[in-house]
């Protein structure tokens, strides 16, 4: 078991510009893009989690940092997208197999579509990682164990299907993870899983960085020097 620290790993939703945000999951192009540029300044280079890990696991990883999006917004394929290619950086988006070409029905902010099955065939080709979010973006907790496993299942076969490669990682909606829930989703056969803060990272809960639009220079600089101060994590 490696018991190196884990990796940086920072946690974005939507990009774009918005006039409300009440649940803090936007960040502006412009913002995004000066984000961007404060990483490839420091030496840094944005990853999608299988090549993380993959780094990681080989002790090759220094330099780099994973970047998630959540939610697969269709602002992702049109603004987070192009700003990566620019800059040379992977990432991974986990999708909501479920709502894909829909919006986001699972909160009370405002509508924001997610991307149709053509953005993210289009994505994939890009060289962005597609990994699941579930099927509805159900809280898992909340669950009882048939409508668990479609959940990390039927999401996984579906985007499958529709990427024509393999999904092998998985991001818990709202951060939401009991043991119950990480045994489930290493029992269904995912590589990995990300989470927010989990009490006791592991490969199927694995910490992020939360990234929103007020995080400038030396907000960014505050989170890594936080992450590089964090107790180790067997991962």
């Amino acid at each position: 078991m490696d018991i190196r620290p884990a990796p940086l790993v920072l946690m974005y939703h939507s990009v774009d510009h918005f006039d409300e945000d009440p649940h803090l999951v936007t960040v502006s192009p412009a913002r995004f893009e000066r984000q961007m540029a404060w990483l490839r300044a420091r030496g840094l280079r944005g990853a999608g989690m299988s090549e993380l890990l993959d780094a990681h696991a080989a002790g090759r990883s220094r330099g780099l940092v994973g970047l998630t999006f959540d939610d697969g917004y269709a602002d992702f394929a049109t603004r987070a997208v192009p700003a990566l290619v620019r800059y040379g950086f992977g990432a991974t988006v986990f999708v909501v197999s479920g709502r894909i070409g829909t919006y986001n029905a699972w909160d009370d902010g405002p509508r924001k579509p997610l991307m149709t099955g053509e953005q993210i065939r289009t994505v994939a080709a890009a060289g962005i990682e597609v990994a699941s979010h579930g099927r509805h973006h159900v809280s898992l907790p909340e669950t009882d164990d048939t409508e668990l496993r479609e959940e990390l299942e039927e999401s996984r076969a579906a985007l499958e299907d529709l990427v024509e490669a393999p999904v092998t990682g998985f991001a818990y909606p709202y951060g939401h993870a009991t043991a119950r829930e990480v045994e489930a989703v290493r029992a269904a056969g995912y590589d990995y899983a990300c989470d927010i803060g989990p009490e006791e990272p592991a490969r199927h809960a694995l910490p992020r960085t939360y990234v929103g639009d007020r995080d400038g220079p030396v907000r960014l600089r505050l989170k890594v020097v936080r992450h590089e101060l964090r107790r180790r994590s067997r991962v």
